[in-house]
């Protein structure tokens, strides 16, 4: 039996946000310091290989690229295949760069999905054990950027699905990891954004359960679906706090 809330999973969950969609864009972490974006702040840049990873200014890029190149080539490889096709396989250049767009634009809502789809606030050690695979189908007709990509279904896979498929994508994984643990987090959770044969692999370092506010929460596969599908990119997840009920 589903378990029904008082509470839905995010704010504004049944109303539409009240700026315009296409506007939106989602703040950006610098790789290599970890510092956010800010509105009124310098643009973050995106490397100019793999058009992934963000960083807050050159003399961080510059310092980040011995443990990015490795990845930064394997990934703007993937690039050259869709925009450079040898045959009915090849991967679409419109869809590799829109399913980077995509993440970008749902991360906090696909990290949040990830979180609740392993159950990482009741059993954090699955963090090392499982990954999330959230299937995407593209339309190419859709009257906008956010409305290109539906969900498709989601699925609970071992980690070594992803880790082990792909060596230079564990090995990232591997140094997210381990620099999480050492700031005292449990790991990073591995999501799988996957659109026929071209995917995208979103790692999200995940502090302790003691600092996680966030409610555990067994309707996130719906709570995806309807953002997601609504072209929404303003979600706000809740949180029960000893001051009440937040979110965000």
């Amino acid at each position: 039996m589903a378990t029904a809330y008082a509470q839905p999973a995010a704010a504004n969950y049944f109303t539409p946000p009240s700026h315009a969609s296409q506007k939106q864009r989602g703040y950006r972490i610098c790789d290599q310091c970890g510092s956010v974006e800010q509105p009124t702040s310098v643009r973050f840049r995106l490397c100019g290989g793999c058009m992934t990873t963000q960083y807050c200014s050159q003399e961080c890029q510059k310092s980040h690229w011995p443990s990015h190149k490795a990845i930064c080539q394997h990934t703007a490889s993937q690039m050259n295949n869709a925009k450079n096709p040898v045959g009915p396989a090849s991967l679409d250049e419109n869809v590799v760069k829109g399913l980077r767009k995509f993440t970008s634009a749902h991360s906090t809502l696909l990290g949040w999905a990830g979180f609740q789809a392993l159950q990482l606030k009741r059993l954090p050690a699955n963090v090392r054990q499982n990954a999330l695979i959230v299937e995407v189908e593209y339309r190419p007709s859709a009257p906008d950027s956010l409305h290109r990509f539906t969900i498709k279904g989601t699925h609970i896979v071992p980690r070594t699905y992803v880790t082990d498929n792909d060596p230079l994508v564990g090995a990232d994984i591997t140094r997210r990891e381990e620099r999480c643990r050492r700031s005292g987090g449990i790991g990073t959770a591995v999501i799988l954004i996957q659109c026929g044969e071209v995917s995208q692999v979103m790692p999200v370092e995940v502090d302790a359960p003691g600092k996680i506010s966030w409610d555990a929460r067994d309707d996130w596969a719906d709570v995806l679906r309807h953002f997601v599908d609504s072209g929404r990119t303003d979600f706000k997840p809740i949180s029960t706090t000893s001051r009440g009920i937040v979110y965000g």
